[in-house]
């Protein structure tokens, strides 16, 4: 209405976001309690003056409203003590108790408290609450901050100290009320195990109402689903979704009768906007999104999922795409918020109000050995360092991007690329082959104990980077041709993938083949790929939180058991670390701590089309794609219009354009009221909800033409492992001696190692199992097979290492062995247990004595017990291989009286 004052106007807006709410509006002059269960009663009188708004629920009193015009909203909290008097006061003709629910509003911004809480402090809500839900609490014992106070001691039970200390100081957090907190976990260190564990307690505990489980890809929500399905709790035999149920959401339709709801950013975005969203819109991380928009396009209220609608958010990847667009979803709800990441940056921290409950990044996860270092091998070639030039009339191929179609076509102008141009403008398969020659080359060395059974090396799971499907393409074709194998060896896992990638995915985890995968970015984040042992970059990544998500891929442990069963059988050792094999400069390439959503630079067609199917439908955007749709109009073939038109309800890319162009018209629109305007943009935008339509326009864009060039041929520059790797190689080894010469004289194994010769003869398994223990517990790090590592990057050096130890103990040995100067080389204890008992029965044999096959057989026996256990005793007999041979009777019948100095001496020489 026009002449109002500001108040008038505040007042105006709240009755309107109060019937939206589900309140009935009245006047003092006309009250009738009994025409709904929620009536807000205008200036109603109290003892100390009329109350802008009285609540009543069943006709009963129940909270209070003080309206503020619009201009003070900047200082709401100071009206707190007004509202307090109003909530306290006594109401005309009721003998009422004080009342519980406060809010303070100026129809822009309201802020509400439930006086009931253990300690009442105001907060931000989006919409004021239904009363039904006020209802509901009004019902309850105690609200859920006081429920929270309630929540037991956590049983620790199949808990790591990681994920304990996480759900603790979550839950003291909770208990403080605090709105948002922030758990930092490494990639590969149970992060949703830790939150699903916390959503359990607080639904079993704190009787809490419904959470939502936030995602950013439709990937990811499908593993928190089935990481929901099978997680059974420490103090119950059931599973989680037999206890409570679990949505994931798939559509707008949100049940009202589950406990847990699974739902993608951008899905409930949709759902707030009153949109419906194609599963395919759910396939890329938003944070892929570059958002055009002057200002956010905003939510609205939404009565059938109420900002009261979840008690509690858990947000995954909360590091990349709750910014911006997306924040209003979270904005939406009031509800406590929780965030999951690995990587977080500074705006992270800045969200969640620098209240981060768990700080437990990749170094210390690898100091507890929840996670497994990694290794930088280099590749460099000079065509991915300097590009290159084709010459004015060469002959070379063009390829269609799309089709793959290639033609033979003679250049009009000189050709020159960059590095970053391959694989875009130009292809040049050299290139790829050179990378791809380097990689099966330096495996082996990588990987010195893959040997199967034929003697062949088995090439460890690979998780190869490429820069678009097509790359990726041309990856695959060299990958099998280099390696000489066939489909089976490598796969393509992406979204447009022809085969499932869910079933590849499957059996690149589970299986034997294939053994290198190649992904864009679908299993760049959030896939648990045990097994994987080297990741392969060929495409750069400027985002630095994006980047340590991918390499977060190779970070998890894997022990030896899994590891041959999960496909690779020649393994020897438990997963103890991953390669990084950087063919593109990824390691050294800048990095951003996080990718802006908004940019104003131009957006690819593709982006344009994304901004249009998440609701963007501002003038620049719709202009934008209309001018796209006009140029591609003049490109494209007639059989590929007419696809066009048969996917956009009957209208050709000129058409479609047409009507964008109209639906910002200013003298059409002039005569429009806003719902009719609204109509017509809606009608102009609706075929582009349809993401097959959207697929095929950036599709059909992308056609046109790469060139092939086969006329430079690339070459290696550079290959081999980072020279930081050598550097901490060498602090490994000097750790570990430190450490062992610091205890030298307290542990009863090292004593004897210093001690005298004839004492070795007294080293036991148990006092070597001890030792490694000890380390283990003091020195994570310093694993035996992990500073023989370290000496295996050294080979090259005087204190390098000569061959592979078997295992920990067999490692720790040696390695002892060596730096108490009783070996002169580095070498596996094994090895120098062969040696020192081919010496003996030299020794033993050189005059009249000959043992027989029987006896050598025996020996033999004897030794390789000793090269295991250090140590062999009269009780060993009773074991294998002994016992099946007869044992220490045995023995007896074929070495005599002989026996007990076979014996000794054995025990002695071979520990010499």
């Amino acid at each position: 209405m026009p002449n109002q004052n500001p108040e008038q106007i505040a007042r105006d807006k709240i009755d309107a976001q109060l019937k939206a709410s589900g309140w009935i509006v009245q006047s003092k002059t006309e009250i009738n309690l009994a025409v709904g269960g929620g009536v807000a009663v205008r200036e109603y009188l109290t003892d100390v003056g009329p109350a802008d708004y009285v609540l009543f629920i069943d006709k009963k009193p129940q909270g209070i409203i003080e309206a503020k015009r619009a201009e003070e909203g900047h200082h709401l909290s100071v009206v707190e003590a007004q509202s307090d008097d109003y909530a306290h006061a006594k109401l005309k003709h009721l003998n009422s108790e004080p009342l519980r629910f406060i809010y303070e509003s100026t129809g822009e911004l309201t802020r509400f408290r439930d006086a009931h809480d253990p300690k009442p402090r105001s907060r931000p809500v989006f919409a004021f609450h239904r009363p039904e839900m006020l209802r509901v609490w009004s019902k309850q014992d105690k609200p859920l901050r006081a429920r929270l106070l309630d929540l037991p001691e956590l049983n620790t039970e199949k808990l790591r100290d990681c994920q304990i200390t996480a759900i603790n100081n979550l839950e003291k957090s909770l208990k403080d009320a605090r709105p948002k907190a922030l758990v930092q976990m490494a990639t590969g260190s149970g992060k949703t195990f830790t939150a699903i564990t916390s959503i359990y307690r607080l639904l079993k505990f704190a009787k809490a109402g419904r959470v939502l489980f936030l995602v950013d890809t439709k990937n990811l929500g499908e593993q928190a689903e089935q990481e929901f399905q099978s997680y059974t709790p420490n103090d119950d035999n059931r599973k989680f979704t037999e206890l409570y149920g679990v949505t994931r959401l798939r559509s707008s339709f949100i049940p009202r009768d589950s406990k847990v709801y699974i739902s993608t950013i951008q899905r409930m975005y949709s759902v707030l906007k009153g949109t419906e969203l194609a599963e395919t819109d759910e396939e890329t991380n938003p944070n892929e999104i570059r958002i055009e928009a002057k200002e956010a396009l905003p939510v609205i209220y939404n009565e059938k999922v109420p900002p009261e609608f979840f008690d509690f958010i858990v947000i995954d990847e909360c590091h990349r795409s709750i910014y911006n667009l997306w924040k209003q979803v979270l904005d939406y709800y009031d509800a406590f918020q929780i965030g999951l990441t690995a990587t977080p940056d500074n705006r992270t921290f800045g969200y969640f109000n620098q209240n981060l409950v768990s700080d437990y990044g990749y170094e210390k996860a690898v100091l507890d050995n929840v996670l497994v270092p990694y290794q930088v091998f280099t590749i460099e070639t000079k065509i991915t360092q300097d590009g290159a030039k084709i010459a004015l009339g060469e002959r070379v191929d063009k390829r269609e991007r799309l089709t793959r179609r290639k033609f033979w076509e003679q250049v009009d102008e000189e050709v020159e690329y960059a590095g970053k141009q391959l694989d875009k403008d130009v292809v040049n398969p050299t290139q790829i082959r050179t990378i791809v020659r380097a990689v099966k080359e330096n495996l082996p060395a990588m990987f010195p104990d893959r040997i199967d059974k034929d003697g062949k090396f088995e090439v460890p799971k690979t998780l190869v980077f490429a820069k678009s499907d097509s790359h990726a393409e041309d990856i695959i074709e060299i990958v099998r041709e280099e390696f000489g194998e066939g489909n089976e060896f490598c796969k393509k896992i992406t979204y447009r993938s022809e085969e499932d990638p869910k079933s590849v995915l499957a059996a690149f985890r589970n299986n034997y083949s294939p053994r290198i995968a190649v992904t864009v970015d679908m299993i760049a984040t959030g896939t648990d790929i045990r097994p994987l042992e080297v990741l392969l970059f060929m495409r750069d990544v400027k985002s630095r939180s994006y980047y340590e998500q991918m390499k977060g891929r190779g970070t998890r442990t894997c022990s030896l058991e899994e590891l041959k069963k999960t496909g690779t059988p020649s393994a020897k050792f438990t997963k103890d670390h991953f390669v990084i094999i950087d063919a593109i400069g990824v390691e050294s390439s800048l990095k951003t701590d996080s990718r802006p959503l908004e940019r104003k630079p131009g957006l690819s067609l593709k982006e344009v089309l994304e901004n249009v199917a998440v609701g963007n439908t501002q003038e620049e955007i719709l202009t934008t794609l209309a001018s796209r749709l006009l140029r591609l109009d003049k490109q494209i073939t007639e059989r590929e219009r007419i696809q066009i038109a048969s996917l956009a309800q009957g209208n050709a890319p000129a058409e479609l354009a047409r009507q964008l162009l109209a639906a910002h018209d200013p003298d059409r629109i002039e005569s429009l009221s806003a719902n009719e305007h609204a109509t017509l943009v809606e009608n102009a935008v609706a075929v582009f909800h349809n993401p097959e339509l959207r697929n095929y326009i950036v599709d059909v864009r992308k056609k046109y033409d790469q060139i092939i060039d086969t006329v430079n041929i690339d070459e290696v520059v550079k290959a081999g492992f980072t020279t930081d790797l050598a550097a901490a190689a060498e602090k490994t080894i000097l750790d570990f001696r430190a450490y062992i010469e610091a205890h030298k004289t307290e542990i009863t194994a090292l004593q004897i190692f210093y001690g005298q010769p004839f004492r070795r003869r007294e080293l036991t398994y148990k006092m070597i199992k001890d030792l490694c223990e000890r380390i283990l517990a003091d020195k994570p790090t310093l694993a035996p097979l992990k500073v023989w590592r370290a000496y295996e990057q050294l080979a090259a050096s005087p204190v390098g290492a000569t061959g592979s130890a078997k295992n920990e103990l067999i490692a720790l040995v040696s390695l002892v062995r060596y730096i108490c100067g009783i070996d002169e080389a580095l070498s596996p204890y094994d090895k120098t247990v062969d040696r020192k008992f081919q010496e003996w029965v030299f020794g033993k044999q050189s005059g009249k004595l000959k043992y027989d096959e029987e006896q050598m057989a025996w020996l033999r026996m004897i030794k390789d017990f000793v090269a295991n256990s250090f140590h062999i005793e009269r009780e060993d007999f009773d074991l294998s291989p002994f016992n099946a041979a007869g044992g220490l009777g045995k023995m007896w019948q074929l070495f005599g009286e002989g026996t007990e100095k076979i014996l000794d001496e054995l025990n002695e020489v071979l520990a010499s």
